[in-house]
């Protein structure tokens, strides 16, 4: 026997989502033409002097700013037919340094539709989907996506967490980031540590060539490059950290990768893990973070490490317990959780 109000209840929150799926290629709009930036610069404006400041045409702005007033995303004043981007909107819309920027988790959405078809020949055959072979400018987005976690948390509160690791870096140490994308964290840490050295690796070529431009374009080719390796063969020892961001459960080897990491260490050394937050049960997943990550480990983690050798497959929601057996399977004795935020766990494995 149907509910209703259940049934109720639930198609209110399917109306949640679909308004929320709709508004992705809306939000891409306003963040490709400035125009969350705009409002947050110059404060409420009516369409016309939207129209005015943007250059855009004033019947589809109309219609794209009543869609954001109905979707909370801009306030609006009907006395004075303005629309405005209130502090708290604005943190996620238009100040791209804020903690919860989140242009780039829309620009994520998009690449997992993008992805669909990859992935949809992966279930009906098994395989994977090699990260460069991911849809659209998958890498572009993941990097925009995690670039506001690492901006206000890297140097600031897990670096400092690591045992000792922090005056070490002031000294003068040698680091290592494997899987460094695009290398946002490789340049924030070269820009804190200017006495230390950095290499990030990536196993994609093209992440790499943009990581490099990155470095130049921050000012720290002085300490930081970039090379094409992967977990298991990047060259080099004696480092004194190890660095991985969000990356570990993507490889298709992490024990192997662990196996390395530990052989390239230091014997004082530490090795950082940044992973993204998750309990060691479906049930402690269960919430509006989880339902992300779950979404992502679908259509690009696992996908990516069943494309590879072994192909462990951890996912993005693999859990603190699956993630301290990789680790110790590679050789570590200790690993501990230093700290965490809503969106990572920041673990440290000590040889």
């Amino acid at each position: 026997m149907v509910d209703e109000a259940k049934l109720n209840q639930f198609i209110g929150q399917i109306l949640g989502d679909l308004g929320g799926a709709a508004s992705i290629a809306l939000v891409r709009l306003g963040d490709k033409f400035g125009l969350y930036k705009t409002l947050h610069q110059k404060g409420p404006m009516t369409v016309a002097e939207l129209a005015a400041a943007s250059g855009l045409n004033p019947r589809y702005l109309r219609e794209w700013l009543s869609h954001q007033a109905a979707s909370n995303y801009l306030a609006y004043e009907p006395a004075t037919q303005k629309f405005s981007l209130p502090e708290e909107q604005a943190m996620v819309f238009a100040i791209e340094e804020s903690p919860v920027y989140m242009q780039g988790g829309f620009e994520l959405m998009t690449a997992l539709l993008d992805n669909q078809p990859k992935v949809e020949t992966a279930f009906k055959h098994g395989g994977g989907v090699a990260w460069g072979d991911q849809a659209g400018c998958m890498f572009c987005a993941v990097a925009r996506f995690f670039r506001p976690g690492y901006h206000n948390n890297l140097v600031a509160n897990w670096l400092p967490a690591l045992d000792g690791v922090v005056p070490k870096l002031q000294r003068g140490a040698k680091a290592a980031d494997v899987g460094c994308g695009h290398g946002w964290s490789t340049v924030l840490m070269a820009q804190a540590f200017p006495k230390s050295q950095f290499i990030g690796y990536d196993f994609h070529p093209n992440s790499i060539e943009a990581a490099t431009k990155h470095a130049a374009e921050h000012g720290v080719t002085t300490n930081c490059r970039f090379e094409v390796g992967t977990a298991k063969d990047f060259p080099g020892g004696g480092y004194d950290l190890v660095t991985c961001f969000d990356c570990l459960h993507d490889m298709g080897d992490p024990t192997g990768a662990a196996a390395h990491v530990r052989s390239t260490l230091k014997p004082d050394g530490s090795w950082m893990i940044v992973e993204p937050m998750a309990g060691d049960r479906l049930e402690d997943n269960l919430n509006p973070v989880g339902r992300l990550y779950y979404a992502g480990s679908t259509m690009i983690c696992v996908p990516t490490s069943l494309s590879q050798e072994v192909g462990a497959a951890l996912g993005a929601q693999a859990g603190e317990g699956k993630l301290r057996e990789v680790i110790t399977a590679g050789g570590f004795k200790s690993v501990r959780r230093a700290t965490e935020t809503p969106f990572n766990m920041i673990l440290e494995a000590r040889p």
